[in-house]
């Protein structure tokens, strides 16, 4: 049993008083030296269980640990049939349109390894990557990873692929050394790599020979460049380019082929093209290591990492054991954690239920870099004045932003091919299935993330660090500007946290004490109560500082318009607004307000900001913060009159944004959408709000919301309905539906006028969203970024496993409809 784990149970009993009577002084002095103990190691064993990973979403495989300037490796391969195929088929970074039919991680655990598939079409080949991670010693353990490659059926049997395992050392005082071959011209079995750096302690790397034809050539080139060898290429570049991985790899092919042009090889007299594509061999020391097999057919070779201080190291016996060991346990967990209720119960749902999943969180990567800022505090930021969007489109155009940082985020991401960054609010509904299966994980993300935090509780929207994340993003949308918010999902992540500490009530569930150290580390914080308490503890100030920043910075105006409400504070303005947009807000072209006015109010945004004060509230409640949950009920209470008061149309039936007309009196607008619906959809709206009849007919109208897929982000009805851009102008989107089945969930399971119209709602909903995705996801091999409200088609961006995973939770839900619907399946 692992040393925080013994010490978790002797604690838990002490600990358990407090989750009930607060943060007394008696209580925490009791345990003081104890949880200090227990923190500590708590927190050893959580960094070294988290170390390594595939961190680095943005290619198909890449391997690095969650340290800035470390070690980092990625995998390229393509098939050389040509002299020309190389170039166009080479796979390495994570693309929309590269030819494949699906890739992904089939099974993921962020604490053990998983294995992934990737069904590259053009290529002719499918490539299965699996990773196992083995903890022990002082740097986080050792790691390794099997690639295999199988030819599709109607591929050459002869094929030829070439393969690239690309290592690079970033950071001072470290070393890499490919140790070198007996024979120069390359090696005809594993290839040995050590290296030493402070984070890491001395390692050693292995790429072993593996099974598989290596092609032969009767084309002699030279002592160093041998056929059908594994070649080692060891370079020195500075650090802030290694991860220009395919540049630096084809600049060395280039001085191979010009090699081969100065000594006069023609078209007569070529060698094969694999072998003009294979590089001189040249081991040695060098920041930038290129490990280049080419194989004929199959293959398959293992990658080995092993930490000195480990002891013993990892041999492709004990991989084959980790990846068996891997797959059963994830097996097990995820059926216990997430099974799939009626009607998803066949294994096609099954199936399906782990992919997803598996993708969201092996999808989560470790990003290190200087994100541009413009702090210039212009006064054209206030928005104040009417014609404000093209006055602050003349202060952005100024350029005053400069890099700032370095800063470090943990965090998933959208999309590995096109959103391959951190994003503010997708990441709180991306961490909602995540804090099911690993809450201690979550905990750690949601920290990375306000640990982003500046002194005045901003945190930029899109975290794009460092060059290689950059180079991603168009240019005009990587400046980041302190005034501008973005929905604050991650207060949703802490509720549902808050809510499993209230339900284990410090005591340990039965079974657990076997479990094993990775799956108990997954739960610390809640079967040790105190630590989860003292995370709250911690944060608190950060959750505290944002919610004021959001009411000081997204204020609305009330006074200056003579408005009638009961609260003259409560109303808010997402800054940021232009004619066709409000990126902040996150649902882009949703129709606003025209043209926009400084006199604005979005019912969105007070809705967020009201899901903020429950929030506070609910944790307030837990760590015994009385003067504050008061101050924070008082503002909700505020919210929930004006949001009746400044934005329900009793004509339209809904709730509607609000601006000032050409006689500066207020004037609601409204497009009948998602944003009608946001006082429900974040639990605003009691189950016996006589307002609730009218949102739910809104809902369920098929002239409206309603469609066969979900429910569309605009009513059909509406003028700007699938127009223009049509981003969030009728798509069905995955987050905000699933919010609506949420609190469908809840009003269909409490006492109200409304729960039988709830029920039917739910249980048809949550029918529609999971074929929908598990229909698309079948054809296309993909999950995407939103779905045809008519034709139920995947759109936009495809392997988006972002919150599109939350069909998972879904899918694990309460049935509360009858068999004749399930039948239907």
């Amino acid at each position: 049993m692992a040393p925080g784990r013994q010490l978790g149970i002797v604690l838990a009993a002490l600990c358990f008083s407090v989750l009930f009577n607060g943060p007394g002084v008696s209580a925490v002095s009791a345990t003081a030296d104890g949880e200090s103990i227990l923190h500590s190691e708590l927190g050893r064993q959580n960094n070294q269980s988290l170390l390594w990973g595939p961190y680095r979403p943005n290619l198909y495989f890449g391997v690095r640990p969650r340290i800035p300037k470390s070690l980092m490796t990625g995998l390229m391969w393509g098939k050389i049939e040509s002299y020309n195929d190389f170039q166009h088929t080479i796979r390495y970074t994570c693309e929309q349109n590269e030819g494949m039919k699906g890739y992904g991680w089939e099974e993921y655990d962020t604490r053990r390894g998983g294995v992934q598939s990737i069904h590259d079409i053009e290529n002719g080949i499918d490539i299965t990557t699996s990773f196992v991670k083995v903890p022990g010693g002082a740097h986080g353990g050792s790691w390794a990873a099997r690639i295999k490659g199988v030819l599709n059926e109607d591929a050459p049997k002869d094929q030829k692929t070439i393969i690239i395992y690309y290592i690079t050392q970033e950071g001072d005082n470290t070393e890499l050394q490919a140790l070198e071959s007996e024979d120069k011209a390359g090696y005809e079995g594993d290839v040995t790599l050590r290296g030493r750096s402070e984070a890491l302690g001395n390692y050693k790397l292995v790429v072993a020979k593996g099974s598989g034809i290596q092609p032969q050539s009767d084309h002699d080139l030279s002592a160093t460049r041998g056929p059908g060898q594994t070649v080692v290429q060891s370079l020195t570049y500075p650090d802030e380019v290694v991860w220009q991985a395919k540049a630096i790899l084809f600049k060395q092919f280039k001085e191979g082929i010009d090699w081969l042009v100065e000594n006069k090889y023609d078209t007569e007299n070529a060698p094969p093209p694999w072998q003009v594509y294979q590089l001189v061999n040249q081991p040695g020391p060098g920041n930038v290591q290129i490990v280049q097999k080419v194989f004929e057919g199959d293959f398959e070779f293992d990658v080995i990492f092993s930490s000195e201080s480990a002891g013993q190291e990892l041999t492709a016996a004990g991989l084959t054991r980790e990846i068996m060991e891997a797959t059963e346990s994830f097996g097990e967990r995820f059926s216990s954690l997430f099974a799939p209720k009626a009607p998803f119960n066949a294994d096609k749902f099954k199936k399906f239920g782990r992919t997803m999943f598996s993708n969201l969180i092996g999808g989560i990567g470790y990003f290190h870099g200087e994100s541009l800022v413009d702090r210039s505090n212009a006064p054209e930021y206030d928005e104040e004045n009417e014609g404000f969007w093209d006055e602050t489109a003349e202060a952005r155009a100024r350029k005053q932003e400069a890099l700032e940082g370095p800063y470090d985020l943990f965090t998933s991401v959208p999309s590995r091919p096109f959103f391959p960054r951190g994003f503010l609010w997708d990441e709180g509904f991306h961490l909602l299935p995540v804090a099911d299966w690993d809450i201690d994980l979550t905990l750690e993300i949601v920290k990375s993330w306000f640990n982003l935090m500046d002194d005045d509780g901003w945190i930029a929207r899109e975290q794009i660090l460092g060059a290689e994340a950059r180079s991603k993003v168009p240019q005009e949308f990587q400046t980041q500007y302190p005034h501008y918010a973005n929905p604050p999902t991650l207060f949703l992540v802490i509720d549902a946290f808050v809510e499993k500490l209230r339900k284990t009530n410090g005591s340990l569930p039965a079974g657990r004490a076997h479990l094993a150290q990775d799956e108990t580390l997954a739960t610390a914080s809640l079967d040790n109560p105190e630590i989860g308490l003292e995370y709250l503890r911690r944060l608190y100030p950060l959750l505290r500082r944002q919610f004021y920043w959001f009411k000081k910075t997204q204020a609305g105006d009330i006074k200056s318009y003579d408005r009638e409400a009961y609260s003259s504070k409560e109303a808010y303005r997402w800054r940021g607004r232009t004619v066709t947009h409000c990126l902040t807000s996150g649902l882009d072209d949703y129709p606003r307000p025209q043209p926009p006015h400084p006199g604005e109010l979005h019912v969105d945004l007070m809705s967020w900001v009201g899901a903020m004060a429950k929030s506070l509230i609910n944790i307030g409640d837990v760590l015994g913060m009385a003067a504050d949950v008061e101050g924070f009920r008082t503002v909700l209470d505020a919210i929930e009159h004006n949001l009746d008061d400044l934005h329900w149309s009793e004509a339209e039936g809904c709730y509607c944004d609000a601006t000032i007309d050409d006689f500066e009196e207020n004037q609601l607008v409204c497009h009948k959408g998602y944003i009608s619906l946001f006082p429900f959809l974040t639990g605003l709206l009691r189950p016996d709000n006589p307002k609730l009849g009218r949102i739910l007919a809104l809902m369920g109208d098929e002239d409206e919301l309603w469609s066969p897929h979900g429910l569309r982000s605009l009513s059909k009805k509406d003028e700007f309905y699938a127009t223009a851009e049509n981003y969030w102008r009728s798509p069905v989107w995955m987050n905000i539906n699933y919010l609506a089945v949420v609190q469908l969930h809840n009003i269909a399971t409490q006492e109200g006028p409304y729960r039988e119209t709830a029920r039917d709602l739910y249980s048809r909903l949550r029918k529609n969203l999971v074929e929908t995705v598990f229909q698309s996801w079948e054809e296309t091999g993909f999950a995407w970024e939103q779905y045809n409200p008519d034709t139920g088609k995947g759109q936009r961006t495809q392997h988006f496993t972002g919150w599109t995973s939350l069909v998972v939770k879904i899918m694990a839900m309460e049935d509360l409809e009858g068999p004749h619907v399930r039948d239907e399946l």
